[in-house]
Formats: structure tokens, sequence, C-alpha cells
């Protein structure tokens, strides 16, 4: 399970300041963000857009530009799709279609439940054993629609346990 320090403005704040004096400060400040918190809160966009003197609509831009980054907070279970060409040719677009279906979200969303998020991501380096996922930290190959079933079900027993 992912597991991210409870944002504040204090903490955006330090952040910010540790790094706007570094050259092209605007990528590690939200790099940095989402490292910390799992997302660049919408405070953090007007802090980071007067640290370093630019428009709030220049940050937003970059945020939204970037599909790594997330403007809302993430599941406790990150599940990442591989959408790369040997994965594809092995099933992923079903795959990813079944996942979005059985979760109810679409990429870059997290569930009512706040217990998944769903990303496309461009290769797991399973290439092999496609199509392949990733649950945290774990890398699973050859996911079909029913080994995708049976890991979701276990993430949520796991998360039901936990509580």
């Amino acid at each position: 399970m992912s597991s991210f320090t409870q944002w504040t403005t204090d903490s955006i704040q330090k952040i910010i300041d540790d790094l706007k004096h570094k050259p092209g400060a605007l990528l590690p400040i939200l790099h940095a963000i989402q490292n910390e918190f799992g997302f660049i809160p919408e405070k953090s966009i007007s802090l980071i857009a007067d640290a370093l003197l630019q428009s709030r609509a220049e940050i937003h831009g970059v945020v939204s530009f970037y599909h790594h980054f997330r403007t809302t907070a993430p599941g406790k279970n990150r599940i990442e799709i591989c959408r790369a060409e040997a994965c594809q040719s092995v099933g992923a677009r079903s795959l990813e279609s079944h996942a979005k279906s059985c979760l109810n979200i679409d990429y870059h969303q997290t569930t009512s439940d706040h217990d998944f998020s769903l990303e496309p991501v461009y290769c797991l380096g399973n290439c092999a054993t496609g199509p392949s996922i990733r649950i945290d930290d774990d890398i699973h190959g050859r996911v079909t629609t029913e080994k995708f079933d049976a890991l979701i079900a276990r993430h949520r027993q796991t998360i039901k346990e936990a509580v």
C-alpha cells in the first residue's frame, strides 16, 4: 500500500523554499510535492506561482500537461497497466478495458472507496510475460481478466484486514 504524508501549507512551502533557487525549479518542486503527498494539492499551485514569480495558469499548464502529475489524492493501491506494444500485442487493451469496467474508473482516477487508482504506463520491463500490471511495487505478468479480478480481490481483503 502507498503511504504519503498528509499535506499542509507549511510542508508544501518548505519543499518550495528548499528547491526554488535551483535552475528549472518547477519540475523538481512538482515532483517533490507529489513524491511526498501522492499528488499536487490545489493550494500548492498558488504557492509555487508566487515563489517562482509565475502565474497560476503557467503552473497549472505544466501540471496538466504531464500525465505523471495527479491533482487528486491517490488510492491506497496504485494499479498501473502496461500500454507498450509488447503488452498490447498479447491483450493489454482488453485487460485495460476490463480493469476500467471492474473498478468503475478511467485512467488517472481513483475508486469511490479510495482503494485503487488506475494509471497507464509505457513499459514495466516485463515484456516477455505480457500483459503486465504493477500494483504498488509488485509486477504481475500474463495477467488475464480472471487473474486481475483475483489480484483486486486479494488487495481488497488486505485493506479490510488492515482496518
